[in-house]
């Protein structure tokens, strides 16, 4: 069934590039380094929340003495794997069939410029995307809505004439409560469950899936 809105707003880690458990990874060494170890389980959990957020829920108490260097820390060790991105599968395929549709593309994350930058790279497909958010864009990210309503203005559309793409739970939320429609994908480890208890609408594997469930599948394949 195709998309019938104008606008797709697409969440980018486990979602078109497959980065989650370098995040986890990054997370667990940054935690254990400032003497606060979290189980990488509690950590994936987390993964997609605006990053404060993150770090009160992981680190509690310590989170106002310990949150800006684990900070630091998780950047440095999620960089030095950043050789280990790859994009998802169908993720570019995605995007290109949605812009061949003449959708609206938007990369909606709360992700760092100079994370992005890396996703960018490694998925390499900026001819098919309008316009993108960063983590300096807003003050507090998923699960507050507040990436996606700037994600609109970059659109140039209204809620009801987006929908969003994401692999968190808290992309659901963040949908919900700025009234876009949610579509969930499974390739950031988070249960079908889950997704749809968040708000999702419908759910799909990967990208790939995504793509074929569209009937875009035949003239995506071609993508480079």
């Amino acid at each position: 069934m195709p998309i019938p809105e104008s606008a797709v707003l697409f969440d980018v880690d486990g979602t078109l590039v497959d980065s989650n458990y370098q995040h986890v990874s990054a997370w667990v060494r940054a935690f254990v380094e400032v003497g606060h170890p979290v189980p990488a389980w509690r950590i994936h959990q987390a993964l997609g929340m605006d990053s404060s957020r993150l770090l009160e829920e992981l680190l509690g108490d310590d989170a106002d003495e310990l949150g800006d260097r684990a900070k630091e820390l998780h950047a440095r060790h999620y960089k030095d794997s950043a050789d280990q991105l790859r994009p998802l599968p169908g993720a570019r395929e995605l995007l290109r069939a949605l812009h061949e549709e003449g959708k609206t593309i938007v990369l909606a994350t709360s992700a760092a410029a100079d994370e992005l930058e890396i996703l960018r790279g490694v998925l390499d497909a900026d001819d098919y995307v309008d316009a993108a958010t960063n983590a300096d864009d807003v003050e507090t990210a998923k699960p507050e809505p507040d990436i996606l309503q700037v994600a609109l203005e970059r659109a140039g559309v209204e809620a009801s004439d987006a929908v969003m793409v994401g692999d968190a739970r808290w992309d659901m939320v963040a949908a919900g409560r700025s009234g876009i429609r949610g579509i969930a994908v499974r390739s950031g480890g988070v249960d079908r469950e889950a997704l749809v208890e968040a708000g999702a609408t419908e759910t799909h594997d990967d990208a790939a899936a995504l793509l074929s469930a569209l009937g875009l599948a035949t003239r995506g394949a071609s993508a480079p």
